[in-house]
């Protein structure tokens, strides 16, 4: 199921979404909101528990951190599930505000 998902992104004026629509109508997301111009802070990652286990969300988070990478801003992990892919991956400590 991995290759089928699709992470999508909502952006508003205070920060925005990661959203993945799923197969019975529902969506998992990892919502932000916007601290400057150049930093998030990624407050909430959820996931239906129906599809929970099926690698939906460290694609939320990776989504994000590629586009950090991309864009240049910073991420203040305050979702305890993305405070964990943060440790789990060293390699984006660069991205962490």
């Amino acid at each position: 199921m991995a290759d089928e998902i699709v992470v999508e992104r909502e952006d508003t004026v205070d920060g925005g979404r990661y959203f993945v629509r799923l197969s019975d109508g529902s969506e998992a997301e990892m919502t932000y909101r916007r601290i400057d111009a150049m930093t998030i802070a990624a407050d909430h990652t959820g996931v239906p528990p129906q599809h929970r286990n099926k690698g939906i969300a460290p694609r939320l988070v990776q989504a994000v951190v590629a586009d950090a990478r991309r864009d240049g801003f910073r991420i203040v992990p305050e979702c305890s599930y993305v405070a964990a892919q943060f440790r789990r991956h060293p390699e984006w400590s660069d991205l962490r505000a």
